[in-house]
């Protein structure tokens, strides 16, 4: 325990004493954030433009630098660090592409998955052929394991681990919503992680609840620096790697509940709109329907932080039912 929460502790520290020249540098450089066209988003969101953006890179150090020392490095931890920074690349490139060009669009979608799917590809084979981990799914409250077999393994782990790291991205639409979110849900997966006796996957989890807690620090309303792509692969990219290494695969639905509504809200207007040509949100991600309802920023953040804390805490409490049995 003791070095669980030291970890925490560390990762939010470092994070908040290198935040102000890390921002620095970057608005030096004109790293900063280029808004979607106006129609796409809500008014408010234009006065965003030029802000800091590419903070997943401090996310990213602010846990390394802690899990190194703290932790002893074993395979389970170090693959589900590999996700966070594979797929914090990921959108690293994405992020660079928008800077260079000065434009919102960078890497394209299809590429983005190709790489995800390389991504999930890797924690597929060290789950399986180096660690050992059996390809099965775990039904919550029934508590039963399901054998798939390899091959529809792997597209579980794909669906997750895309899933994941595009619904955080989709959910970084607010200053501090998508930061505050994943520290509520990797904070249930380090009592996950905790419970099972998996101290390094434990440490992990809290040296990124730690790195998100200091990043809020600069990222809450009104926000000094995003967290970017950058951020948000990253963020869903560990969170998804937590998830299979826990064997949460499904329970992920409900500790993640708000990232996967934020997904739903985008998909369900996508499919509507194209069948009826009519809208079932004012604007999507769900978030947004919020704010063009007349919703203030900050009202939304904390409302969504507190259902996320319930579901998390729901999550956490079928786990622990199935674990005790």
């Amino acid at each position: 325990m003791p070095r669980v929460l030291i970890a925490a502790i560390g990762a939010a520290t470092l994070l908040i004493f290198l935040g102000p020249k890390f921002i620095e540098w970057l608005r030096v450089n004109e790293v900063g954030q280029f808004v979607r066209p106006a129609g796409l988003i809500p008014e408010g969101h234009a006065g965003k433009q030029g802000t800091p953006t590419m903070g997943g890179l401090l996310i990213l150090f602010a846990t390394l630098v802690p899990f190194v020392i703290l932790s002893s490095r074993s395979t389970v931890a170090v693959l589900v660090l590999f996700a966070a920074v594979a797929t914090g690349a990921i959108g690293f490139i994405d992020d660079y592409m928008k800077v260079v060009r000065k434009r919102s669009l960078g890497l394209a979608g299809k590429w983005r998955m190709v790489g995800l799917a390389a991504v999930a590809a890797v924690i597929v084979w060290v789950a399986v052929d180096v660690i050992g981990q059996p390809t099965t799914l775990q039904v919550p409250i029934w508590n039963q394991d399901i054998q798939i077999g390899i091959v529809a393994y792997f597209a579980v782990v794909f669906l997750v681990v895309a899933g994941a790291a595009n619904a955080v991205n989709l959910t970084d639409g607010l200053d501090g919503l998508a930061a505050g979110i994943a520290a509520v849900v990797l904070l249930a997966y380090t009592a996950i992680a905790f419970v099972s006796e998996r101290t390094d996957l434990a440490i992990f989890g809290a040296t990124l609840v730690g790195a998100c807690l200091g990043f809020l620090w600069f990222n809450s309303f009104p926000a000094q620096v995003f967290m970017g792509d950058t951020g948000s692969y990253a963020l869903g990219g560990a969170i998804a790697g937590m998830a299979v290494l826990t064997k949460t695969e499904i329970l992920l639905v409900v500790i993640a509940a708000v990232f996967v509504i934020e997904a739903l809200s985008v998909i369900i207007q996508v499919i509507v709109f194209k069948r009826s040509r009519r809208r079932v949100f004012l604007m999507t991600p769900v978030h947004h329907h919020f704010e063009m309802a007349g919703w203030s920023e900050t009202k939304i953040i904390v409302r969504f932080w507190l259902i996320a804390a319930i579901f998390a805490a729901v999550g956490f409490t079928l786990f622990f039912r199935d674990f005790q049995l």
